[in-house]
């Protein structure tokens, strides 16, 4: 009995590593498409229906990582779901600070649309949810 309990938890432990090496592929495939439409976008000349084609191509891969990481986190323990609860509320709240300084700057000064757009900005989102990993890993283990 307790050798068919373990082999279910490493065959589940296993199912995730596996698991989680292809939710890294398609945020790869899906970072890699969004640098490939961004460069068709600044350089090619297209009709307007293309460029928005080419605009909305990434967000297949991301859909189909964000589909397959919720899913994951379904999957993992209690402590393990804790760090990404923690990681999330950490990065959420960063995000609108970040969003409502940025607005509220551009009040006051002009920004620089090639420094600060939409295209440079969302980049700090994933920095924020990484330091809040970072910080609930540091916290509990």
């Amino acid at each position: 009995m307790l050798y068919i309990q373990l082999r279910r938890k490493n065959e589940v432990k296993d199912r995730l590593i596996n698991r989680g090496w292809f939710v890294i592929s398609v945020a790869v495939v899906w970072i890699l498409t969004y640098f490939v439409s961004r460069g068709v976008l600044e350089t090619a000349d297209l009709s307007s229906t293309a460029r928005i084609v080419v605009a909305l191509i990434p967000a297949i891969p991301f859909a189909a990582f964000l589909w397959l990481w919720i899913t994951n986190i379904g999957q993992l323990d209690e402590m393990e779901r804790k760090i990404q609860m923690e990681a999330l509320a950490f990065a959420f709240p960063m995000a609108i600070l970040l969003l409502m300084v940025l607005g509220l700057l551009q009040l006051a000064i002009p920004l620089s649309p090639e420094d600060w757009s939409y295209r440079h900005v969302w980049s700090f989102l994933p920095l924020f949810y990484f330091a809040g990993l970072a910080l609930a890993w540091r916290k509990y283990k």
